[in-house]
């Protein structure tokens, strides 16, 4: 993974996770950099979002290590976390209520934070409004910014814009620019080439619960190491 000079956040040696009696996920061995955004991309069933709950410790591996900051992964660790998964879960009250939930949460009930994250994905508008009257695109956004508004070290997302349209993508996509930019780390799965191109400083290639290939963006999309990469860059079936 590229050394941006800063101390790596995450650490993962010889990381499985079996289910079913089957291996899901094989043995991995992953730094991942502090600063910028990390895409961990592949064909479906690669793994990825399995990856991505075992990194924020909602799933238990089988074996192997998670370390934070060189230090094993603890509750400590997850409190500085956030997640936006693919489908967002909201609570059945107002906009606004969802983000002071979560603010409860941290013992933070100042309602500048609460305007500062809704404005950040075009939502102050809609405070009052019951989160479950919003579209889908809307609910994705309010969820993004429930995650935001506990200021998270590391923003864990898990395809977020699978169902939304061109317009709402481009909402999240900008939300998460300006998150990097502010400093946050935000890793982030997606099998969509085109999104990868867009937000990736660093991607993580996966394959059968395996990692293929790790690298800057540029230089991943430009020469592909990997057959399994260079398959899926043309749209070709990754068997």
């Amino acid at each position: 993974m590229p050394d941006t000079g800063a101390m790596l956040p995450v650490q993962v040696s010889g990381l499985s996770y079996h289910a079913g009696g089957r291996t899901l996920i094989d043995q991995i061995d992953l730094e991942i950099a502090s600063k910028g955004i990390t895409v961990i991309m592949g064909p479906n069933g690669a793994g990825k979002s399995l990856l991505l709950r075992l990194l924020h410790g909602l799933l238990p591996p089988t074996s192997g290590s998670i370390r934070w900051d060189g230090q094993p992964a603890s509750d400590a660790h997850r409190r500085r976390q956030a997640m936006v998964f693919q489908r967002p879960v909201l609570l059945r009250r107002s906009v606004a209520a969802n983000i002071e939930f979560a603010l409860d949460l941290h013992g933070n009930q100042d309602p500048a934070r609460r305007d500062t994250v809704l404005s950040a994905v075009d939502l102050l508008d809609y405070a009052a409004q019951p989160a479950r009257r919003l579209s889908g695109g809307e609910q994705q956004r309010l969820a993004l910014a429930r995650a935001l508004a506990t200021d998270p070290e590391v923003l864990f997302l898990d395809e977020p814009t699978a169902n939304l349209d061109p317009a709402a993508t481009a909402v999240i996509e900008a939300a998460v620019g300006r998150i990097r930019d502010a400093g946050t780390k935000a890793v982030f799965v997606t099998h969509d080439i085109g999104q990868a191109r867009r937000l990736a400083d660093d991607i993580v290639f996966m394959h059968r619960g395996r990692i293929c290939e790790t690298g800057y963006a540029v230089t991943f999309f430009d020469t592909p190491r990997t057959s399994e990469a260079q398959q899926f860059l043309q749209g070709e079936l990754v068997l």
